[in-house]
């Protein structure tokens, strides 16, 4: 799948957080002092009085280096926003997971652009439907009815025509349905026929496991519950 990726001008220099009592506030220390601040007011003003007496994490993604930086920045808080504390991330916290962080806001994800192609309505016996990235669907997809996508396709309906995802080669995607009862579909280079004739009235998803398409309900596996935060796909 192609990700297209905006200018790093748009990557916010600063994002927040709740993290138990306190709020983390990770940041770009490579950016100017006074754009962070400014960015601090747009974080902190939507609070109001809710700011006050909180205790603040600033976290450059660094370990060393930026203490005149938080000094500076806890200031202006406790200043403009009457914050009880402001601290530097806690200094037993795992190397790695500041780089993780780092690399978190550095491919944030609302610096991706998606050209999925979105559906409203029915697809009827004789109709085919194709694109190159995801397809979403709001609709039923009908006996005789083809759908075809590089990326996963999303029925929000029932399924009982054909689909083929991740197409030509691509078997890392899924297709799922609230009404899995297609006549045939195919992830990359594998195929399965149907697997039901009477409506399951539950989400169904299919995917590639051990070289065979599996088909297993989506709530009960929910296939992405061990990702830490959002991906693009």
């Amino acid at each position: 799948m192609r990700q297209v990726r905006k200018s790093n001008a748009n990557i916010p220099p600063l994002k927040m957080k709740g993290v138990g009592d306190s709020l983390w506030v990770t940041l770009d220390p490579t950016q100017r002092v006074e754009l962070l601040q400014n960015e601090l007011d747009i974080l902190f003003k939507p609070l109001k009085n809710l700011s006050k007496d909180v205790r603040v994490i600033l976290d450059p993604g660094q370990p060393d280096g930026y203490d005149d930086l938080i000094d500076t920045l806890g200031k202006y808080l406790k200043k403009h926003f009457k914050v009880k504390a402001v601290i530097p991330p806690p200094p037993n916290r795992p190397i790695n997971q500041g780089r993780i962080r780092q690399r978190d806001m550095n491919r944030y994800w609302h610096n991706y652009s998606s050209d999925a192609l979105i559906l409203a309505g029915r697809v009827r016996s004789g109709q085919k439907v194709t694109t190159p990235r995801h397809l979403l669907i709001m609709g039923d997809v009908n006996p005789g009815a083809e759908v075809s996508a590089g990326g996963d396709i999303i029925v929000l309906g029932s399924l009982c025509g054909t689909a083929f995802a991740g197409q030509p080669d691509n078997p890392h995607v899924i297709i799922l349905a609230l009404d899995f009862r297609p006549t045939q579909i195919q992830i990359g280079k594998f195929v399965a026929a149907g697997v039901h004739s009477e409506p399951t009235y539950k989400a169904e998803f299919a995917h590639v496991e051990d070289s065979a398409i599996v088909v297993e309900d989506y709530l009960e596996a929910n296939p992405f519950k061990r990702l830490v935060w959002p991906q693009v796909r």
